[in-house]
C-alpha cells in the first residue's frame, strides 16, 4: 500500500479559492438563514475546509428587510448590551433592532454563529447585507445560490 497517497491536504491563504455568492433572504427564517450563511463564510461546504484558515466564500445577502422570525420572537426575545457603567444595561427587541436597521439583525445572528476570535472577526467582514435587491458587487460576478437546496 502506498501511504504517500493518503496525505491530508491543508488549505492556506495561497491555495484557497474564494468565490462571491448572492443569497436572497426573502421569506427566510433568520436563524436558519444565518446558520447556512455562517457555514458558507467559514467554508464548511468545501472539500478542502481547514479550521484555522479563511477558506469560505464572500456572501452578499439581498432583501434583508423581508426576513421573518417564527413565533412571537419579534417582541418576546430580548437582546441586551451593557455600557460598563452602573445602570448601563440597554434592552432591545428584534422588532426595535429591525426598525432601526434590518441589516444589523442578520449581522448579529451570523456573528453569533462564527468563532469568537480573530478569524471570526475576519470572516464577518466577508458578509455584505443589503435591504433591497440591488448590491454594489456586480464587478465580482457573483453567482446566485438557493439556500433551500444546500444542507
Amino acid at each position: 500500500m502506498n501511504t504517500l497517497s493518503y496525505k491530508t491536504i491543508s488549505a492556506n491563504s495561497a491555495t484557497v479559492n474564494k468565490e462571491w455568492v448572492v443569497v436572497d433572504a426573502t421569506d427566510q427564517v433568520v436563524g436558519r438563514l444565518a446558520s447556512k450563511v455562517a457555514k458558507l463564510l467559514r467554508g464548511k461546504y468545501k472539500p478542502n475546509f481547514t479550521p484555522h484558515v479563511d477558506c469560505g466564500d464572500n456572501v452578499i445577502i439581498i432583501n434583508a428587510d423581508k426576513v421573518r422570525l417564527t413565533g412571537n420572537k419579534w417582541n418576546d426575545r430580548v437582546f441586551f448590551y451593557y455600557s460598563g457603567y452602573p445602570g448601563g444595561r440597554h434592552d432591545l427587541t428584534p422588532a426595535q433592532l429591525f426598525a432601526k436597521s434590518p441589516e444589523k439583525l442578520l449581522q448579529r445572528a451570523v456573528k453569533g454563529m462564527l468563532p469568537k476570535n480573530r478569524l471570526g472577526r475576519k470572516l464577518l467582514k466577508n458578509m455584505h447585507v443589503y435591504t433591497g435587491p440591488e448590491h454594489k458587487h456586480e464587478a465580482q460576478k457573483p453567482k446566485t445560490i438557493d439556500l433551500n437546496k444546500i444542507k
